[in-house]
This record gives C-alpha cells, sequence and structure tokens, in this order.
C-alpha cells in the first residue's frame, strides 16, 4: 500500500504499526484530524506511494487530512485549509495543486471572492472509502464528492469554519469528537423512512402517509424539532463524547443575508447553535453565534 519505509524495517508488523492506534488516545486531538481516524493513509511528512484500482498516488499526511475534511463536507473555501507547513493552502501550490493534478480534488471559483471553493472528485472519494479500516461501521464517517448544489456552494463553504469554532468550544471541556453529518444524511434518513411503505408498490402515489404525530415522534426520536408542520434540519450535527462518557452531538446552523423574517425566527426557534455566516455582496463577517437575535 505505501513504499518502504525504513521506519518500519521494511516488512511491518501491522499488530505494532502506530497508524492502527486509535488517535483520539492522543492528547491534545486536532479537530481537523478527526476525519483521518478510520483511514489507513500515509501520516508522514514525506509523500508516500497509496494505491486505489488500477492508480497510485502520492500522499503526505497533510493531504490525507484535507482530502477527508473535504470529504466530510463535501465542500470548503481553501481559506480555511492549511498546507503542510501549517499556513493557509494556495490552490495554485502545494497540497491543493498536488491534489488537483492527481485528479483527486478540482476546485471551484466563488463569484465574488477572492478563494476558491474545494470538492472532492470521484476518484479522491474512491481513495477515501477504499482505504477505511472498518467499512461495516454504522457510525462512520460520511465522505462526498462533487457539489450536490452549486447555488449554496457559497453558504455551504463555510460550514467547516463554523465547525472549527465548535469543536474548540467542545475540546475545552474536554469533549472528544467522533464525526460530522450533514443535513444531506439527515434528510436522507427522513426521506427513506417517509418512503419506506412506497418502496416496491405498483400502486404507490409518491405520497408519504405518515401521520403528523409519527413524524412527530420520529423528529423526537432524532433530536430534531418540529414545528409548523415541519421537521427542521441543522446544517452540521457534530457528534461527541462528552468528558463524562456520553454521546450527545452540537447542531450547527449557518446564518446568511438570506435569512429574515420568518426563516430568521425558525432558525432561532429551532436551538441550533447558530452562526454569522458571509456573502459576497456584504464581504466576508466573522462566525458570531448570537447573530439568531439579530435576524428575527
Amino acid at each position: 500500500m505505501f513504499d518502504d519505509d525504513p521506519r518500519w524495517g521494511g516488512s511491518r508488523d501491522r499488530d505494532h504499526d502506530p497508524r492502527d492506534v486509535d488517535a483520539r488516545d492522543r492528547e491534545p486531538v486536532d479537530p481537523r484530524d478527526v476525519f483521518m481516524h478510520d483511514l489507513d493513509l500515509p501520516r508522514s511528512d514525506e509523500r508516500e506511494r497509496v494505491h486505489d484500482r488500477d492508480r497510485d498516488y502520492r500522499l503526505r499526511e497533510s493531504e490525507t487530512r484535507t482530502l477527508s475534511t473535504v470529504g466530510a463536507f463535501r465542500v470548503v473555501s481553501s481559506r480555511d485549509l492549511r498546507d503542510h507547513d501549517g499556513e493557509r493552502a494556495d490552490p495554485r501550490s502545494g497540497d491543493l495543486r498536488s491534489l488537483r493534478d492527481q485528479g483527486l480534488i478540482r476546485t471551484v471559483d466563488m463569484p465574488g471572492r477572492k478563494d476558491v471553493a474545494v470538492v472532492l472528485t470521484d476518484r479522491g472519494r474512491s481513495l477515501l472509502e477504499s482505504h477505511r479500516r472498518d467499512h461495516d461501521r454504522e457510525d462512520r464517517q460520511e465522505f462526498y464528492a462533487e457539489l450536490k448544489k452549486p447555488r449554496e456552494m457559497e453558504h455551504d463553504a463555510q460550514i467547516y469554519g463554523a465547525y472549527l469554532r465548535e469543536a474548540e468550544r467542545l475540546q475545552e471541556r474536554g469533549a472528544r469528537i467522533e464525526r460530522v453529518v450533514l443535513d444531506y444524511e439527515l434528510k436522507r434518513e427522513y426521506q427513506e423512512w417517509l418512503h419506506e411503505r412506497d418502496r416496491g408498490r405498483a400502486d404507490a402515489n409518491g405520497h408519504p402517509d405518515r401521520t403528523e404525530e409519527k413524524i412527530r415522534a420520529w423528529a423526537l426520536d432524532h433530536d430534531l424539532p418540529y414545528f409548523d408542520g415541519h421537521v427542521h434540519f441543522p446544517d452540521l450535527r457534530i457528534e461527541y463524547q462528552d468528558i463524562d462518557g456520553c454521546d450527545h452531538h452540537q447542531d450547527v446552523e449557518i446564518l446568511t443575508i438570506h435569512y429574515r423574517g420568518a426563516r430568521g425566527a425558525a432558525a432561532s426557534r429551532s436551538g441550533f447553535s447558530c452562526h454569522r455566516g458571509s456573502s459576497a455582496r456584504t464581504g466576508s463577517s466573522p462566525f458570531d453565534p448570537d447573530y439568531a437575535s439579530e435576524v428575527i
């Protein structure tokens, strides 16, 4: 899988490979490293050979981190990524250029901004999936490729920045972050449940027959707010284990200039941790968890 490395004496004993030690046992844990936990990919400053299907790639630790981060959030601003030297990633050089030249990522211009959005290609996602240590875990980190909603790219590219701020707060109180879940995954699970009875039925009309009472119960079971006749989904759910050893989650919403009136009120009422986003029309703004009070 990797080139021979003298640190491993040529043939490595997997029982003593430091990469097999759960990164969560090391302190402090960088919130950017969470998404690499279950990946058997390079953790070295030097690039190593990695094989997937009929292709060979060369990666180093910072590029493993970038791939897994971008995959976890689907789209990330290049300004929020760091190169191997800890400096802001430059799409024209360093990690991003190497990953792009190898066909693992692509960059997309963000209208009105000086930075670019970074997304995985299908080859990039395939590389991550084929190097998972445990494919059968139900709570494994989901990875995404390509843009799902190009029109919402500006909004979605800010979710990772909000994650970093929330992660810092959680870790200050001793929490251990396990994974992140995007709204896509939560909504997909909801739709699958809504239409579960329609599968394979020739007479299905596409309209779910779940009652409001059952929908409300589903929302309660998934710790999601239900009001005004709808289940409300956060942009991001951070799953973590608190210092008491119990599993918890933090739901996060990005509020932009479009959150006005009823939509802003719903965001505030949801109970999500709200962060102020920025818009190309208004310029960059720092994340502000109290922003919900300003938009209603």
